[in-house]
């Protein structure tokens, strides 16, 4: 049996940088991982995912855990309102460009 997690009043962190070098490579993990770096994984996290794509909070739980990724549709909706998805989605097709003295500065 699993435990409920205990929802408080969290202010999700804003103006999370996502690294490419962090991104994974599979499609699923990268999403998951920009996803909750973005927005976090409580329930109003996921309430925003779902207005942003209109997807159902099932579906949003689904990529949040790496279950499952979104669609060509929700995509676009989730890059469009989230900047970590966008640089994942950049970063897996090889098309992100880092200026140096950014990578300079992470390393």
């Amino acid at each position: 049996m699993k435990m409920r997690v205990k929802m408080g009043t969290v202010v999700p962190k804003m103006g999370t940088t996502v690294y490419p070098e962090d991104v994974p490579a599979d499609y699923r993990a990268a999403m998951a991982m920009a996803l909750h770096a973005e927005i976090g994984s409580t329930h109003r996290a996921i309430k925003s995912a779902m207005r942003w794509t209109g997807a159902s909070e099932r579906t949003v739980k689904y990529w949040i855990a790496g279950e499952r990724g979104p669609s060509r549709e929700h995509l676009v909706s989730l890059a469009r309102h989230s900047d970590a998805v966008l640089i994942a989605l950049l970063a897996l097709a090889d098309r992100l460009i880092v200026d140096d003295a950014e990578d300079r500065e992470h390393r």
